[in-house]
């Protein structure tokens, strides 16, 4: 049901609305508020905040029509307005529609022409309203979807899409956050979420500035991707900086008996890039699989607190660019044969 306020000075106007427009009250497709003035219409406007369209007079005491219409633009850009008076000349049409009118119906009133109009500034207004409900949403949307996925995801055809899988030189790393989850045996799930969210912010903050890409958060851990010019090393600074970042953190527990230590790892190769999940299922996840990422995890699970450990040939790229300390062979899961691993210090 629509809401139409009608703002006019001439009392027998709300008879006469209510008698032209009885069936489409009686059908429950208009609701018509009245005010005798601008200013009583913007009182209406506040004690009713789902108005769709305004009809009004210019020639008002107090405040007039074209005075109204200027402090309605500033008030609400989604509400629309319709000038119904008996001064048709070409000026004031010209000002009315310069202050957002919508269209200008000329007194004395064609009641055909005006329901005509009403309904023609109705659907505009829905109009409004649902793209601005799309634009919502697509912004929440991109608060759970990567923006290199959905860049991804719009320059393709969809067909492509599902089944374009590449096989890409870069670098995984596996963040987490080490004892979180014997917080969460003892605190509250609101406070738990929020001292999760803020560390996350942090992470990810470093993550983006090395041009890095969230490939997914897992509980407490962060798995970030990394590719193109001196994705080992922007991928290490990432970490680094995380380490450094929360280390500093001004963010705990009220008794400060938490403070937050990460244990990452981190390794380069050839990886697979693609839509991983189900099509029936309508449920595609955007990332990385392959051996590569496999050592990575296994890497992060063996690292101590604050401690960032890469393979051997991670080593050899970036021996001259950062510090690192030889830990040895590593036993990893699901491997055959050990590897040796080494620990970023600065």
């Amino acid at each position: 049901m629509a809401k139409i306020l009608v703002v006019d000075d001439e009392e027998d106007l709300e008879v006469l609305i209510k008698q032209k427009f009885r069936q489409k009250i009686r059908q429950q497709k208009y609701e018509f508020l009245f005010a005798h003035n601008g200013r009583h219409a913007l009182q209406q406007l506040e004690e009713h905040h789902d108005v769709d369209v305004v009809l009004s007079d210019i020639n008002m005491p107090e405040m007039d029509g074209l005075t109204l219409l200027s402090k309605l633009n500033e008030q609400n850009f989604l509400l629309k307005s319709v000038i119904v008076s008996a001064y048709g000349d070409m000026d004031n049409i010209r000002v009315a529609m310069n202050r957002g009118a919508f269209d200008f119906v000329t007194k004395p009133v064609n009641f055909s022409d005006l329901e005509i109009t009403i309904d023609r500034t109705i659907k505009h207004v829905q109009t409004l309203r649902e793209t601005l409900k799309a634009v919502q949403e697509n912004n929440i949307l991109k608060m759970y979807v990567d923006e290199t996925v959905l860049n991804f995801m719009g320059g393709k055809e969809i067909e492509n899409v599902l089944a374009n899988n590449q096989i890409i030189e870069g670098t995984v790393a596996f963040i987490d956050i080490c004892g979180f989850t014997a917080i969460s045996e003892n605190e509250s799930a609101d406070k738990v979420v929020s001292l999760l969210n803020a560390y996350f912010d942090i992470m990810v903050k470093e993550i983006i500035k090395e041009n890095g890409v969230v490939d997914k958060f897992m509980g407490d851990a962060v798995m970030a991707t990394f590719k193109g010019d001196f994705h080992l090393d922007r991928a290490i600074d990432s970490c680094l900086s995380i380490r450094e970042k929360l280390k500093n953190a001004d963010i705990g527990l009220d008794a400060g008996s938490y403070k937050p230590e990460v244990s990452i790892g981190i390794n380069t190769g050839e990886m697979v890039w693609g839509n991983i999940g189900s099509v029936t299922l309508k449920r595609l996840d955007y990332t990385v699989i392959g051996d590569t990422v496999n050592v990575a995890a296994r890497l992060q699970a063996l690292a101590d607190k604050n401690q960032i450990l890469i393979s051997e040939k991670c080593y050899e790229l970036v021996k001259e660019s950062f510090k690192c300390n030889e830990i040895g062979l590593l036993e990893l899961k699901n491997k055959q044969k050990p590897i040796k691993a080494f620990e970023v210090v600065e």
